[in-house]
């Protein structure tokens, strides 16, 4: 037996954690003991039926997952193999990892990085994973250290911070924009140069405005996302991977035809395993542990629900690592 987050909808939804057996899995080929989860926006919006994340009742919350493999019949792993789960449609048509176990496909795990421990690794989760995809998407545009500002948007969620740490340590000079002002250490403690408000990239602005970053990350949408296009130098480079503000894009064509601008989507969640294997050795070679557990807050599975609601209440900041108890 073993406990887990159930989401349920029979027909009222609920989100309760029940003791459950292995015949509550799915099918799969590897049986991973969960040995830390965590919690991202899309938990967030499951969790608090804020928005139609799950597709198939019941389902186990937990789109992340760290652990120890105890059964596989993949050539890809064996039992007492310490691996990573991110994304792949778990905690939304699959099972997922708010739970003591979780069975998977063994095309989906990566092995996890010796760099990191297994909290590390869902205090990284999908949001950290995602933040790296961002800052390997622009490097390949031909970002480099010393090319100017480079703006990071939401920068004191899960995305946002692990992006102002990473690209900090990687030399470029980070410019958060945060509507929490008193978080403003918080967001310099983890390497931003400066911290703007975000409410000078929240409302409707011109189609085309002052050339301030070389490149940016985006983890808001909306009109944040269209100043921060409209604001981009010439031939920069935006990295997309979040809707925090809205899924609309009020912006123009004024950015990519008379600056020549690029938009650049981040998709995280069926990434192709080589892009994922390189972001999980990236993450292990550049970001630093301290600066993580800065980021970083710990809880029981008991709490999950608690906290998912406050994270989609904006009272959240950096990452929320789940103690599953296997």
């Amino acid at each position: 037996m073993f406990h887990a987050l159930v989401l349920d909808k029979s027909p009222e939804f609920s989100a309760s954690l029940r003791e459950v057996d292995d015949s509550f899995l799915p099918d799969g080929d590897v049986t991973v003991a969960v040995a830390y989860s965590t919690l991202n926006y899309k938990d967030g919006l499951a969790i608090t039926n804020k928005s139609p994340i799950v597709r198939s009742w019941p389902m186990v919350a937990g789109i992340d997952g760290a652990g120890t493999v105890v059964e596989s019949t993949s050539a890809r792993w064996k039992p007492g193999d310490e691996v990573v789960l991110n994304g792949f449609g778990v905690g939304e048509t699959h099972k997922g990892c708010l739970a003591g176990k979780a069975r998977l496909r063994g095309e989906w795990l990566v092995r996890r990085p010796a760099a990191f421990t297994a909290r590390q690794a869902m205090a990284i989760g999908t949001a950290g994973y995602t933040a790296m995809l961002c800052v390997l998407a622009l490097e390949r545009h031909g970002l480099r250290a010393g090319d100017g500002d480079v703006l990071v948007t939401g920068a004191t969620g899960g995305v946002g911070s692990i992006a102002v740490a990473l690209l900090s340590a990687l030399g470029h000079r980070v410019v958060a924009a945060t509507g929490k002002s008193s978080e403003a250490g918080y967001l310099r403690q983890l390497g931003a140069e400066d911290v703007v408000d975000r409410a000078e990239f929240a409302a409707p602005g011109k189609p085309l405005q002052k050339e301030r970053w070389a490149g940016v990350v985006d983890a808001v949408g909306s009109h944040t996302l269209a100043n921060a296009c409209a604001q981009t130098r010439y031939g920069g480079a935006v990295a997309a991977c979040g809707l925090a503000q809205g899924m609309d894009l009020p912006a123009t064509v004024a950015p990519f035809i008379l600056r020549g601008i690029s938009l650049l989507g981040i998709d995280s969640v069926m990434a192709p395993m080589p892009r994922r294997e390189e972001a999980w050795s990236r993450l292990a070679r550049d970001l630093d542990p301290a600066r993580l557990d800065a980021a970083t807050t710990e809880i029981a599975l008991a709490d999950a629900v608690e906290h998912a609601r406050r994270l989609m209440a904006g009272q959240v900041r950096g990452r929320i690592v789940v103690r599953t108890g296997a």
